[in-house]
């Protein structure tokens, strides 16, 4: 039954593919007569983070390619002819095509512009935060397993908690990634997820509100990664090596090679650490990781209205839990592991200028396990689970007047396979009546299914988003939603301001690891006191009005005011005493807040950005969805009524980054964070934290609040080109994290490795040489 439906599916879209938020130019350099000029092009987008430098080819043609939506400068050079400048817009993923004829130069003829009308994007209608190739060949050094995090919690609205697991706006667990158009659903921090290269990606975008009809499943952020392809013909590489404190070693590489119409890419990384999750003690036992993955990406232009693309990649994972101070006492040790093996297929078939069909197909199968060794306490657990899926999408986009339409229909497939078995060594740790010993084995099929339509309007000033979602969600429930998508913005030239405001409705299905387990009756042995509830989608509404404000053309200042409410909110706990967390859910959440940022993209020799995020998060009880044992099903039904503040309800967060180039080879940056703290949820006694934790984790939580104290980490980095010779160069960058030396501890809750320490003082070097 289930091969059937598949290939029904891929027959119904063959047409179409999958698409993010991207588009491509296609250019045609010529002189007055219309032959064609062999050109270097430069293409910028302040908005976008975005300045490379291309050379068409010898006929002067050019294809550009996975370009983030937005206003760009392109300009033209050629050796004895005039230079020329021009705006273009990129608008849906349909291909534009530009055609420039150079002038014959004049004598002393000279060519001033400004990046000032690419600043801002006037036809933006929510919260989108581009991050372009310099910030990521500039970021700082990162753990293994959390590149991509780190640049993500450095934008407004997002931050940590626990192990670099990303929480926009107060969301727990509702973050999707898609990669090249392709949506990862389930949660990829280092304890729970393989890791995306960032060295392979050419940009990221993410969103917070405003999300495309195009999106849904996980809506609390979304993170768009566009991978990098270099479009000239032969050779080209990229390697980096790094290591710094914590005996941190990692090693990137590689090769793109382009031959007419064909680019192959192979890459592949590893590394190692003895930081690898943020430990609950600042002793950090038990603590080393390492990763590893290998990638094979081909690209093909059938013609020029038809490309194919091929990719498999396969990651991996290996690393210890953390222990607390009682479990290194007694030998504790625990290893885990995650897999995970990819493969795309994607065709894109341009039928006319106007019209663009696609089709994408995604396999892959993840597995994550867990093993303790027999000195382990309290209790001795053991885990495999994972899941193979089967992900088919197709859109069509079509552009008619002031209308950039866009259709699609997308299913998912998966089979769900659960294993889990603990054997306890400390009772007293448990309410009497608990089983010493259980089992459990489960499987379950996924069946999710979505199709959607959404239109782009442009009238003058006036832009309109609008979309309309229809999602049918059936694993452990079955359940249907359809959900509108609105944002407005109008655009006021004079002033370069934009005001915009979105409406989302958003159907969130909940966070698959170790719901078999935890919806399972079998798991009704563990206590003669049981709550158990299915886990049902959560359906929100997501509010904002912003505005955004160019100054002097060199600086460009977003604010932005969010309201989100939502039933069924979703959370996560803990199963007894292990590190295996499952879905909860309760009956509804409100979530409000403010955010500010003021991006300098380049002025003189400076750039960067300073913002400021406030947030206040509230659940409310009664618990409607999950797992409950013991003391906390007893509270569980007496609590009828009541709030609390959502684990992630840090009200003030204060972020900031500037790097000053000397000179053209000689940078550098400064940057800090500060965050007023995480609240805490500890039921044990203030003795049994300082066992469990030490005095000094004891003595950064504030009891009586019922908060982490605040936090405050310090940065500075210097980068130096070595060697440069026209495409191939050779960089070295070194950084300095948390250069004060605070104990910032993320947060403090929990009794199995449930609060988290952030690296002390840490130093790393990178040398990243391309060619």
């Amino acid at each position: 039954m289930r091969s059937s439906a598949l290939l029904l599916l891929l027959l119904f879209g063959l047409p179409l593919l999958a698409q993010n938020d991207s588009g491509e130019l296609r250019l045609k350099i010529t002189d007055a007569s219309g032959l064609g000029l062999k050109s270097v092009i430069e293409l910028t987008s302040s908005a976008n983070q975005f300045h490379t430098s291309y050379t068409t080819d010898d006929a002067g043609t050019l294809a550009i390619r996975r370009l983030p939506i937005g206003l760009y400068s392109l300009r033209i050079h050629r050796q004895g002819f005039a230079p020329a400048v021009q705006s273009v817009e990129v608008r849906s993923s349909i291909p534009q095509d530009v055609s420039i004829a150079l002038k014959v130069a004049a004598p002393n003829t000279t060519l001033n512009v400004t990046d000032s009308d690419t600043l801002i994007d006037p036809h933006s209608t929510g919260t989108v935060e581009r991050i372009g190739a310099a910030t990521i060949d500039n970021r700082e050094g990162s753990q293994p397993g959390r590149s991509v995090q780190d640049l993500i919690n450095q934008q407004p609205g997002w931050l940590y908690e626990g192990n670099a697991v990303l929480h926009p706006r107060g969301s727990e667990y509702q973050t999707q990634l898609i990669v090249d158009g392709v949506p990862l659903t389930e949660n990829r921090s280092p304890g729970l997820g393989t890791e995306i290269d960032v060295e392979g990606i050419e940009s990221m975008t993410a969103y917070t509100a405003g999300f495309p009809a195009e999106y849904g499943r996980k809506l609390g952020g979304v993170i768009e990664l566009n991978t990098a392809r270099n479009a000239a013909p032969g050779l080209h590489g990229r390697f980096e090596l790094s290591g710094g404190s914590f005996n941190t070693r990692d090693a990137y590489g590689d090769l793109q090679y382009g031959w007419g119409a064909n680019t192959l890419t192979v890459s592949g990384n590893g590394g190692a650490t003895d930081w690898y999750l943020n430990p609950p003690v600042t002793q950090n036992y038990t603590n080393p990781g390492t990763t590893g993955a290998l990638a094979l990406r081909y690209e093909r232009d059938l013609s020029p209205n038809d490309r194919l693309s091929l990719s498999v990649r396969h990651e991996q994972s290996r690393f210890d839990v953390p222990n607390e101070q009682v479990q290194q006492a007694a030998g504790q040790r625990q290893d885990r592991g995650n897999d995970e093996t990819l493969g795309t297929l994607s065709y894109q078939h341009v039928f006319t200028a106007n019209l663009l069909a696609d089709f994408r197909l995604m396999l892959r199968s993840t597995d994550a396990a867990l093993s303790s060794n027999l000195l382990s306490t309290p209790i001795i657990a053991a885990q495999d689970r994972g899941f193979d899926e089967q992900y088919v999408k197709g859109t069509v986009s079509y552009h008619h007047g002031v209308n950039e339409w866009k259709a699609g229909v997308e299913a998912d497939f998966a089979t769900i396979d659960e294993r889990f078995a603990y054997q306890i060594t400390d009772p007293s740790q448990f309410d009497p009546g608990t089983p010493a010993s259980f089992q459990f084995v489960g499987s379950s099929p996924d069946r999710e299914q979505a199709a959607f339509v959404q239109d782009t309007i442009r009238l003058g000033a006036w832009t309109a988003n609008l979309g309309l979602r229809w999602d049918h969600y059936r694993l452990l429930v079955n359940q249907n939603a359809v959900s509108p998508r609105i944002g407005i913005a109008r655009y006021i030239e004079p002033l370069g301001l934009i005001l915009h405001a979105s409406y989302d409705r958003v159907f969130q299905t909940p966070a698959m690891e170790n719901l078999l387990l935890s919806s399972s009756p079998e798991v009704t042995a563990l206590s003669p006191d049981v709550l158990r509830l299915p886990v049902k989608p959560s359906l929100a509404n997501f509010y904002e009005v912003g505005v955004t404000k160019e100054f002097a053309g060199t600086m460009r200042a977003d604010v932005n005011y969010f309201v989100r409410t939502a039933n069924n909110f979703a959370d996560d706990d803990l199963l007894l005493n292990t590190s295996v967390s499952f879905p909860i859910a309760f009956r509804r959440s409100s979530i409000y807040g403010a955010e500010a940022k003021l991006d300098l993209p380049t002025w003189r020799h400076l750039t960067g950005s300073v913002s400021y995020s406030y947030m206040v998060g509230e659940a409310f009880l009664p618990v409607t969805g999950g797992l409950f044992l013991g003391a906390d099903a007893a509270a569980a039904l007496s609590q009828s009524s009541g709030r609390f503040p959502v684990s992630q309800d840090q009200r003030n967060t204060l972020r900031g980054r500037f790097r000053y180039e000397f000179t053209s080879r000689l940078s550098a940056a400064v940057g800090a964070e500060y965050g007023s703290g995480l609240p805490v949820e500890f039921g044990g006694s203030y003795s049994d934290a300082v066992a469990q934790y030490g005095q000094q984790i004891v003595d950064r939580v504030n009891f009586e609040r019922g908060r982490v104290l605040p936090n405050l980490s310090i940065d500075l980095s210097g980068a130096a080109e070595l060697w440069r010779h026209e495409k191939k160069s050779l960089r070295l960058q070194a950084d300095v994290e948390n250069l004060n030396n605070r104990l910032n501890l993320i947060n403090f809750a929990g009794v199995f490795s449930g609060n988290t320490v952030a690296p002390p003082r840490s130093y790393h070097v990178r040398l990243t040489m391309s060619f």
